[in-house]
This record gives structure tokens, C-alpha cells and sequence, in this order.
């Protein structure tokens, strides 16, 4: 071990042991003060929002997705590479999660993520929870495909679903909050070219989303010659609405029709799903959906009565400033990036499938990571964010064939330490660099 080494090791320690007297019992910060609720809740304090712990502490929510025992299972190996090295190197699902909880908070974070297995959820760490609510009602997120919102069936779906995840914690005060659903489509995207409008004009006559949809229609035309003339149809009357499958979307009319849909199906979505966590565990955060890059504006302005926090996935190489300033704006809601990560060349992975390009080295990992979270920290309407992911993912592929080097630890659950060792200096820092958010520069 070099001096170089045994500096940096010195160092840290010492900023984490420091940073660690500093923190309640949830990580939640002394330097700024809530209101103390015994449970997490989003609160503005001098013009910056944060997350305050239980005890009332400023909570900057700083976490990891994808902590999971098993990790990524590869079809082209049969098994997780991954879930081979911890069952042999700690035993039982329950030792791995103690250490990894040690880990992460030696590392300077505060939040377990998304998709983690449930035995961290015991180590004393805020945690977050995904509760696939629309996924339960039919809603496939991975091929685009939409649950029907204005159905009895969709409430019958996930009112169950929400009783069997959030009951049995409303009152576990570790328990940050939850996230609805994952990168959802709400309109034409890389998974269809369609609006949801035009989804549910395809569907069915009995579809309740088609009779919303038709709905819209009759409530814009005062006769059904003047529809006529809009979308060159020639129907006879109202009642021969139903059969139609597809209409021209190109006038600004049907664009209109297009917008006032997707209003009214996020509203559906984020109340049905704002009530149902609510009925099943009314003591914690509704996190939002995650965004995938970006959300129709119609989305963002009907969500803002339903949800706590904003939740956002971005991979680039920069934040995105501007839409995670108008997601603030439309919502007045705090906002979280739950989702980013950089890859490097250097780490053996091929790297090419899954989001954001590669990076050269693994210092180049540990400063995008800095950049990155720091310019997060300077936003004063962000109240946190979540790294992708705990360990790497399989050279030969998980799932959907992704196969980057995401981690914090690599398949043999061995830390990129370039990387965790400026991960902990620069994660000690955050609250203060949030606390001093320059708000004239960053919020409208």
C-alpha cells in the first residue's frame, strides 16, 4: 500500500467519521431544520426544499439503486454471476445486506433505491420502495405499453397491490417513500410512435379509455358535420364514433385533443395511485414515477396536486437544468434525479448496450460523478439523487441485454475504489453546497 494510498484512506475515514457525528439517526442533517414529523416529508426552508427526517433534520436524499443480493440474472449464462460470488462470500442474503449497508454509508450515502432487496430494509438506512402500481394493472414500460386508467379495473388492480407493499410499513419511520411506477410512456416515444390518445382511439368500443376519448370528441364538436370537416370522415351521426380505429393527427384541432387526453389520463393515474398508497400507508412520501428524460408538460401540470417529490432519470453527462426547472415550476414540488451513472472503457464491460456513453476511465467516472451531483446540489428545488446502480451488470447481458459497467462494485463485488473514494469526499459535502443553493441563479 502506497502513501498516496494510506493518505486517501486516512482521509476519508476521517471526513466519514466527522460527517457520521454530524447526522440524527436517519442521516438527516443538523445544519438545517425541519419540522419534526417522525416520519420523512418534503419541506422549503430559506428557499431551498429538502427532505426532513424524522427527528427534523434537512434530509438530502443521496442513493443507490439496484442493491440486490442476486443482482442481474444473465439468460446467456442460465444465473447471476454476481449472486455465485456473494452466496459464497457472505452465506445468507442477511450478511450481505449488513455489510453493504456499511458500505454505502461509508461511501457517504443515505438512501437505499429503487429495486433493492428487502433485507437492507432492517439496516437502519432510509430506503425507498418501487410499488409498480400501473405494472399491476397491465402497464408494461419496457415495450410501452399503457394501463386503461379510466377503467374500474385499474383501481380493482392496484388498490391490492399497495395494501400488500405499504401496510405492513406505515409505520417504519426508515421508510423515505415510493416511487408508482418506473419510466412510464405518456406519449410517442422510442416504444411507439403513437399519443395516448391515439392508443385509446385504437382500442375497443367498450374500452372505458376509448369512451373518455370520445367523450373529448363530442364535448369539442356541436355537430358531427363540423367533425366531419375537421378529420375528413364521413360519419353520419355521434354513435358511429365508436367504430372508428385511427383519426388524422396532423390538424391543430386533433393536437388539441391530443394534449386535453393526456391531462385527463395523468390526473386518472397520479389520484388513483396518490390514493391508494394513501388508504394502505398514508405516512410517507409519493415520490412520483420516474420520468424517462423528459414529460409532456400536460403530465407535469396534473401530477402536482398528487405526488410529494418529482422523480426524474437522466443519463447525460450534464443535469438537465431547464427540464428539471420546469418540472419545480409546474409541480412546486421538490425534485429528485433518480436515476443516472457513467461507464468507463477501462472497466472490461462491453458497454454497449443500455443508457448514456462511455467514458474513458474510471477517474473519468469519478469526476462526471462530481460534476454532475454538484451541480445538482446548487439547484434549490432538488431534494436528492439516485445513483444506477449498486453492482455492474453481466459482460454477457442481463434481461434486455444490457451490459455496463454501472457499478460501484464489480461482479465480484469488489469496489471501484478510484471511484467510491470521490464518491465519499464529494457526498460528505452535499448539504452544505444545498443549504447555500443560490436561488435567484437556478428558480424561477
Amino acid at each position: 500500500m502506497n502513501r498516496v494510498t494510506i493518505h486517501w484512506i486516512l482521509l476519508i475515514i476521517g471526513l466519514t467519521a466527522n460527517a457520521a457525528e454530524q447526522r440524527d439517526q436517519f442521516g438527516g442533517w443538523p445544519g438545517v431544520r425541519g419540522t419534526k414529523t417522525g416520519f420523512f416529508h418534503a419541506e422549503e426552508v430559506n428557499g431551498v426544499w429538502w427532505l426532513i427526517s424524522p427527528d427534523g433534520n434537512g434530509f438530502f436524499s443521496k442513493g443507490v439503486n439496484h442493491v440486490s443480493f442476486m443482482a442481474d440474472n444473465s439468460p446467456a449464462l442460465g444465473y447471476s454471476p454476481y449472486a455465485r460470488v456473494t452466496k459464497e462470500k457472505y452465506g445468507a442474503a442477511e450478511t450481505w445486506a449488513e455489510a453493504t449497508a456499511t458500505r454505502l454509508r461509508g461511501w457517504g450515502f443515505n438512501t437505499i433505491g429503487a429495486w433493492s432487496s428487502r433485507e437492507l430494509f432492517v439496516q437502519k438506512l432510509p430506503f425507498t420502495v418501487i410499488l409498480n402500481l400501473a405494472a399491476s394493472a397491465g402497464a408494461n414500460w419496457q415495450k410501452g405499453e399503457v394501463a386503461d386508467v379510466f377503467s374500474p379495473k385499474f383501481e380493482q388492480a392496484i388498490r391490492p397491490q399497495a395494501q400488500k407493499l405499504c401496510a405492513a410499513r406505515a409505520g417504519d419511520p426508515f421508510l423515505l417513500g415510493y416511487f408508482t411506477d418506473n419510466e412510464l410512456r405518456w406519449g410517442a416515444d422510442w416504444r411507439s410512435k403513437k399519443s395516448l390518445f391515439e392508443d385509446f382511439i385504437g382500442r375497443s368500443a367498450e374500452a372505458p379509455g376509448k369512451q373518455a376519448a370520445l367523450r373529448l370528441v363530442r364535448a369539442r364538436f356541436d355537430s358531427v358535420g363540423a367533425f366531419n370537416q375537421t378529420f375528413g370522415t364521413t360519419l353520419k351521426d355521434f354513435d358511429e364514433l365508436a367504430r372508428l380505429t385511427a383519426l388524422p393527427m396532423t390538424s391543430d384541432t386533433a393536437k388539441s385533443l391530443q394534449r386535453e387526453f393526456l391531462r385527463d389520463y395523468a390526473r386518472a393515474y397520479f389520484k388513483a395511485c396518490r390514493d391508494a398508497i394513501q388508504a394502505a400507508g398514508p405516512n410517507h412520501l409519493v415520490l412520483g414515477c420516474r420520468f424517462a428524460g423528459s414529460a409532456p408538460q400536460e403530465v407535469i401540470e396534473a401530477m402536482g396536486e398528487f405526488v410529494d417529490v418529482v422523480s426524474f432519470n437522466n443519463y447525460s453527462f450534464t443535469p438537465p437544468a431547464e427540464g428539471l426547472r420546469n418540472l419545480h415550476r409546474l409541480t412546486r414540488k421538490p425534485v429528485m434525479l433518480t436515476e443516472f451513472s457513467f461507464k468507463a472503457q477501462d472497466s472490461g464491460l462491453p458497454n454497449t448496450k443500455g443508457a448514456g456513453k462511455p467514458v474513458p476511465t474510471q477517474q473519468d467516472r469519478a469526476a462526471h460523478f462530481e460534476r454532475y451531483v454538484s451541480a445538482l446540489a446548487q439547484m434549490p428545488f432538488m431534494a436528492g439523487f439516485h445513483w444506477f446502480e449498486y453492482c455492474d451488470e453481466p459482460a454477457e447481458g442481463r434481461f434486455d441485454g444490457e451490459n455496463s459497467n454501472y457499478g460501484l462494485v464489480n461482479i465480484k463485488d469488489e469496489p471501484w475504489q478510484v471511484l467510491v473514494e470521490r464518491m465519499t469526499l464529494v457526498n460528505v459535502r452535499i448539504e452544505e453546497g444545498h443549504r447555500a443553493a443560490n436561488r435567484s441563479r437556478t428558480d424561477p
